[in-house]
């Protein structure tokens, strides 16, 4: 545990930060609902008003990894304090906003702040929590964003019916309160001499925003240019004499093929709140809020049984945590393949499996990638997991609407039966088949060495 953090208080900065992981999930969910409203108050077009949201996630993907290596040089608590306050500051400028681009101006100054959040939950297991508690630490994180996940639609419902949309920008507010007790319980850290490489932070930046411009407009142009500054990023980091990300940080085999495994995990867990609302409007025919009932009990489940995979974690290690969790998705997946034209809630009992399996997943690559990075390296190693979770979940969200788009002409699944919902069988049984190819490759990996 990090110097002058105790036992006690490193318990209470872990539920201090499920509270704020709570708060900044909704804030950055809770627009979803009241796009079409600000759509139709400033006359805008389906792609003006829909950076709304993009513009807020582009940014706190981003952010999440310069936070990160803040954080290998400054105080913790110094980059929340700052983070946290101008998470605040943006969210009143949003509550004031009379024009569009106020709006936006909003959702950009709250997301320089709000990144620190995401940065800061990869950062406090790992280094004020011993390795012995770690996996418990994660769970209580995880749960904090499955709470947010399930009431973030629910309280945006009931603040709209009540009052103005612009309201929802009060929520952030909230993060404040937290801010008294990071102050109190996170160690005044002796700062590490040290500069950052802004210019490959910028060159890094620039890719990552690029890749998510090309993603959501589907656009050859700003995926070119993505190609072009990720050459000049590793240029950089081979030449600098203090780069931003130390090249040898890619040259640990563990690292890299937990970075892999992440990656192409969030990816195709991102199928179930992406593809399953589409799925339960397309083919079982359910209104918008029934399609949110839906999706609670699995939402719900993940927030119940999210410490209880943290303690398997620190009890049995996180292969074993992976191996269960992998089962449960897998379960998921095959029987949505199978049965994709059933009632449903049978669709909402099967995403239980797959909603708790993908954060059990999400716990024991956190716990292993976490372990395969010295002191050092925690900050920006465990930013840049997160950065590429959002880069996942966009780049999936994509795959996912051009394979719905193309539609299916035949079954691949000799058990399904519904003409209707092959296509969402089809990528069911393709996400299976690909689930089982990261199982291997993790075992390979961790698997034999743990055992």
């Amino acid at each position: 545990m990090g110097t002058g953090t105790t036992q006690g208080a490193g318990e209470k900065v872990i539920r201090i930060l499920a509270f704020t992981l709570v708060i900044s999930v909704m804030s950055a969910t809770m627009f979803n609902i009241v796009l079409p409203e600000i759509r139709r108050e400033f006359q805008l077009s389906l792609v003006q008003v829909s950076w709304v949201t993009s513009s807020f996630l582009l940014i706190y993907a981003i952010g999440t990894v310069i936070y990160g290596k803040l954080a290998d040089l400054y105080k913790l608590k110094d980059l929340l304090t700052f983070g946290l306050l101008f998470f605040a500051f943006g969210s009143l400028i949003g509550l004031a906003a009379q024009a569009y681009w106020t709006v936006l101006l909003g959702r950009v100054l709250q997301a320089v702040g709000a990144a620190v959040i995401p940065a800061a939950a990869g950062l406090i297991p790992v280094r004020y929590v011993p390795p012995e508690n770690r996996g418990r630490a994660l769970g209580i994180a995880m749960t904090g964003l499955a709470v947010g996940g399930v009431i973030g639609p629910v309280a945006a419902s009931l603040i709209v019916s009540a009052a103005h949309w612009r309201w929802l920008f009060l929520m952030p507010l909230l993060t404040l309160l937290a801010l008294p007790y990071y102050r109190k319980y996170l160690p005044d850290e002796q700062e590490r001499a040290g500069s950052i490489d802004w210019t490959g932070a910028g060159l890094l930046a620039g890719a990552a925003a690029l890749l998510l411009i090309a993603i959501t407009t589907k656009a050859w142009a700003p995926a070119a240019g993505c190609v072009i500054v990720l050459l000049l990023f590793t240029v950089r980091i081979r030449t600098a004499e203090n780069p931003f990300i130390r090249p040898e940080l890619f040259r640990n085999p563990n690292y890299a093929v937990g970075l892999a495994c992440a990656f192409l995990t969030t990816g195709i867990g991102y199928s179930l709140p992406f593809l399953s609302p589409q799925l339960l409007t397309d083919v079982q025919g359910l209104a918008p809020e029934w399609v949110g009932l839906a999706m609670v009990p699995g939402a719900a489940a993940t927030a119940v049984l999210g410490r209880k995979a943290g303690k398997l974690a620190d009890a049995k290690g996180n292969p074993f945590l992976f191996y269960t969790a992998s089962a449960l998705l897998l379960t998921c997946f095959v029987l949505l393949s199978s049965y994709a034209g059933v009632p449903p809630v049978w669709i909402a009992l099967i995403l239980v499996f797959g909603n708790v399996g993908q954060s059990f997943l999400m716990i024991a690559l956190s716990g292993t990638i976490s372990r395969t990075l010295s002191k050092e390296e925690t900050g920006v190693g465990m930013g840049l997991l997160a950065m590429l979770n959002f880069i996942a979940g966009a780049l999936s969200s994509s795959l996912y609407s051009a394979a719905v788009d193309q539609g299916a002409a035949s079954g691949w699944n000799v058990i399904h039966s519904s003409a209707a919902a092959s296509v969402y069988s089809h990528i069911y049984l393709v996400l299976a088949l690909l689930h089982g190819v990261i199982l291997i490759l993790y075992y390979c990996q961790f698997g034999r060495r743990g055992r």
